[in-house]
């Protein structure tokens, strides 16, 4: 195996790591990239996603989402008010 030593950028390293098992290399996640396992909408692109909602709060999302819906329908009727005004 012959080593090269490159440089590149943290946030291509943090991409890099992020994608990288503990069992793999870097190297190999790179190939992985040629053999397009990573390529969009790829069973194992999507993977890397499971699990990053098992801990929200659904019912305080909830309580947000209907929060902000009520304030955009008041800023709304708020800008239609206004707009009517300004035609008269």
């Amino acid at each position: 195996m012959v080593n090269i030593n490159i440089s590149i950028k943290k946030e291509a390293y943090d991409f890099l790591s992020s994608l990288k098992a503990k069992n793999k290399s870097f190297s190999e996640v790179i190939l992985d990239f040629k053999k397009n396992e990573y390529k969009k909408g790829s069973a194992k692109s999507l993977l890397r996603f499971a699990g990053v909602l098992k801990n929200v709060n659904w019912e305080e999302r909830e309580r947000e989402i209907k929060f902000l819906r009520k304030d955009f329908d008041k800023r709304i009727e708020e800008t239609i008010g206004y707009m009517e005004k300004s035609r008269k």
